[in-house]
C-alpha cells in the first residue's frame, strides 16, 4: 500500500458501551490496508468516558457525542466527518478480517462503473463461534438486489463517497432497515461487484432480541412498500414485481425467525414464549405461512365454524 491509495472511511455508530466495541475496533487495526481513516460516533450513549476509552486503542481515530439521533443520524454525522473516496459502517459488535479492506477497495478501483462492493460474511456468536458460513454471490442487476438476492448488508458493503451523497446518504428518519433503504436506491445507480472471500462477521448474540427481530420484519416490509409505490408511480413494473417478490422473502423470513424462536421456547419449557412467537407471526405475516401448515389450520378453522345440527 502507498499514500497514493485511495482513502477508505470507517464509520462506527454506537448507541451503548458495546463489550464487543474494543473486539470490533481491533479489527480495523488489523487491516491491511493502511490509507484508513476511522470515526466513531457516539449517539447518547450511557458512557461516554467508555466509549473513548475504546477508541484509544486506534492511533488517530477520532470520536464525536451527539445526543441521541437514531442510527442512520449519527452515520451520516460520521461521513460528514470524513474525506475518503469509499465508505465502511462497522457495527460495533461485528468485525473485520485483515484483508476486507484491501481486497474491496481493489474491486471498486477495478470496476469504475461499481457504486459499490460486496463481500462473503458469515455470522458469528458471541465467543466467536462460526454459526453460519458465508452464503453471498454476484447479483445480475437491480432487480436481483430489490429481490434480495446476493446477501447485501451495510455490514459488508463498501460504497463510493460520491455515490452515497448522490443518492442523500441514509434516511434520517429510519431506524431500522436503514440500510436496505439505502441499498435499493444505490441499485439504480449502477452494479454492485462481488468479492468472492469471507472478509466480515456478523455476531448475533442475546441482544438481538425477539423484540429487535419483530421491529426489523415490520421495518423491511415499510420500506418495500414504500419502494414498490414508487416504482409503480414510475410505471416500473418490473422492479415493482421483485419487490413484490422481497415482500414474499421477508414473510417467510418472519415465520423462519418465529418457528426458531418457538422451538427455543420450547425446550426452555417456555409454552407461552413459543405460542408468543407464532401468535405474532400469525397475525403480522400470514400470506408467510408454510403451505401445509396454512392448509393444516385452514381445515381446522374451517371444522370450528361449520355450523352444528
Amino acid at each position: 500500500m502507498t499514500a497514493a491509495d485511495p482513502l477508505v472511511s470507517v464509520i462506527v455508530a454506537t448507541n451503548r458501551v458495546s463489550r464487543f466495541l474494543p473486539e470490533a475496533l481491533e479489527s480495523v487495526i488489523h487491516q491491511t490496508y493502511a490509507q484508513l481513516e476511522l470515526v466513531i460516533v457516539d449517539d447518547g450513549s450511557p458512557d461516554a468516558r467508555a466509549v473513548e476509552r475504546a477508541a484509544g486503542s486506534v492511533a488517530g481515530a477520532r470520536t464525536i457525542r451527539i445526543a441521541a439521533s437514531g442510527v442512520s443520524v449519527a452515520r451520516n454525522v460520521g461521513v460528514g466527518m470524513t474525506s475518503g473516496a469509499y465508505l465502511v459502517f462497522l457495527d460495533d459488535d461485528d468485525r473485520w478480517l485483515p484483508d476486507r479492506l484491501a481486497a474491496q477497495v481493489a474491486a471498486l478501483e477495478a470496476a469504475q462503473d461499481a457504486v459499490a462492493s460486496y463481500c462473503g460474511m458469515q455470522v458469528i456468536d458471541a465467543s466467536g463461534r462460526v454459526v453460519v458460513r458465508a452464503d453471498q454471490w454476484q447479483v445480475d442487476g437491480p432487480l436481483d438486489i430489490a429481490r434480495g438476492q446476493g446477501g447485501i448488508l451495510l455490514p459488508n458493503l463498501m460504497i463510493r463517497r460520491s455515490e452515497f451523497l448522490a443518492v442523500g446518504g441514509f434516511h434520517s428518519r429510519m431506524r431500522q432497515a436503514e440500510d436496505l433503504d439505502l441499498t435499493l436506491r444505490l441499485a439504480g445507480r449502477g452494479p454492485f461487484v462481488f468479492v468472492d472471500r469471507t472478509l466480515t462477521e456478523y455476531r448475533t448474540h442475546e441482544e438481538n432480541t425477539t423484540k429487535r427481530t419483530r421491529e426489523l420484519v415490520g421495518s423491511i416490509r415499510r420500506i418495500v412498500e414504500l419502494h414498490r409505490s414508487d416504482a409503480r408511480a414510475r410505471g416500473d413494473q418490473p422492479l415493482a414485481d421483485a419487490l413484490t417478490e422481497r415482500l414474499r422473502h421477508n414473510e417467510r423470513y418472519a415465520w423462519w425467525r418465529a418457528t426458531g424462536s418457538a422451538r427455543r421456547s420450547l425446550a426452555r419449557g417456555d409454552v407461552r414464549g413459543a405460542a408468543s412467537a407464532i401468535w405474532w407471526a400469525l397475525r403480522t405475516q400470514p400470506r408467510g405461512l408454510p403451505g401445509g401448515v396454512q392448509s393444516r389450520l385452514g381445515r381446522r378453522f374451517s371444522r370450528r365454524a361449520r355450523p352444528r345440527h
